[in-house]
């Protein structure tokens, strides 16, 4: 099982970003797919999930209106849309795979909005 994240880097606020995450080694197109992210000193919180077709989709109410969480099932990829980036959006951004206990974790990709 391999998740790997991209599209993160270095935004300025007010900015936008897309981050990745491609998936292998399970059927991807039955898991729940989630994105969550971990700032410095703080605990990993969630971002949005998708379900496995992608019709149905939920965002913590901070991300709600700024975020979007998208899949391509044929790609075996997930997406987060990031735009209105705020300082406080920096954190690295993990993409997680299936429902506890049967969870995959990605390495993560680093989001970092400053002026």
């Amino acid at each position: 099982v391999q998740l790997v994240e991209s599209g993160g880097g270095l935004v300025q606020p007010g900015g936008s970003l897309t981050l990745s995450c491609a998936a292998s080694g399970f059927t991807f197109s039955s898991r729940v797919m989630s994105w969550y992210r971990q700032a410095p000193g703080k605990e990993r919180e969630l971002v949005a999930t998708i379900s496995s077709s992608g019709g149905t989709t939920n965002y913590a109410d901070s991300m709600k209106g700024r975020f979007t969480i998208s899949r391509d099932n044929a790609k075996n990829t997930v997406y987060l849309q990031m735009n209105t980036l705020k300082p406080e959006d920096t954190a690295v951004y993990y993409c997680r795979a299936g429902l506890p206990p049967y969870v995959y974790w990605g390495q993560g990709t680093q989001v970092t909005v400053t002026s």
